[in-house]
């Protein structure tokens, strides 16, 4: 595992990601701070039904952010230039995702639409899904994760055009705080046609709209 940590540090750069990599605790101790907080809250880590939380939990986080030791490059790296040609838009739309708001540790739940005009090829569909996926398993804000997926892809596929949309349900906003459910919050990144042509941009956002029609 510290194998992978060093590997994320090494890689932070190129995929879009700034921030600064931090020495990681041990196993042991993080599922001491999980006691903390059982206590905190007000029971008793010791009974029978929390026992064996502090493992589960540290468990469940390492799947939850394994986006912190993911490479967003080896994703992205295999390039198909046999396309008959192929210079259209290419769109992935509906996928599904969850993240983790940075401030109170909350599930995002969500959608994101990838498209992009190719330049000399294309990439496999589920490796687009695969940078949303990675991303997103990470603590943030919908609008860095907007960012960190478009300037990955811009990076790594140099594309035409790129567009990125993301809609999500955040649960500090439904479970705490104004306790609003069912809230949607939309992001966009445009680069490239996207971004200069405005009929690129409507004719994008008209194909999602279809996907909005169809759930």
């Amino acid at each position: 595992m510290d194998a992978l940590v060093d590997k994320h540090a090494a890689q932070t750069e190129r995929d879009g990601d700034r921030r600064t990599p931090v020495h990681r605790p041990s196993r042991e101790e993080a599922e001491a701070a999980v006691r903390t907080l059982i206590e905190w809250a007000g029971d008793d880590p010791d009974r029978e039904g929390l026992l064996d939380t502090p493992r589960r939990m540290a468990k469940a986080w390492q799947e939850m952010f394994a986006g912190y030791h993911q490479d967003v490059g080896e994703e992205l790296d295999t390039i198909f230039e046999e396309v008959g040609g192929y210079q259209d838009m290419v769109l992935v739309r509906d996928i599904p995702f969850f993240s983790h708001c940075e401030h109170h540790v909350l599930p995002i739940l969500g959608h994101a639409h990838v498209a992009y005009y190719p330049r000399g090829g294309v990439v496999g569909l589920s490796k687009l899904a695969r940078v949303v996926d990675i991303h997103a398993r990470r603590l943030q804000t919908q609008e860095h994760l907007t960012a960190s997926i478009t300037q990955a892809i811009e990076e790594h596929l140099k594309p035409r055009g790129l567009a990125v949309m993301v809609e999500a349900e955040h649960m500090c906003m439904a479970m705490r705080g104004i306790q609003k459910q069912g809230l949607s919050t939309v992001t966009t990144g445009f680069t490239g046609m996207f971004k200069d042509d405005p009929q690129e941009q409507l004719r994008f956002l008209t194909l999602v709209r279809q996907a909005f029609k169809a759930r």
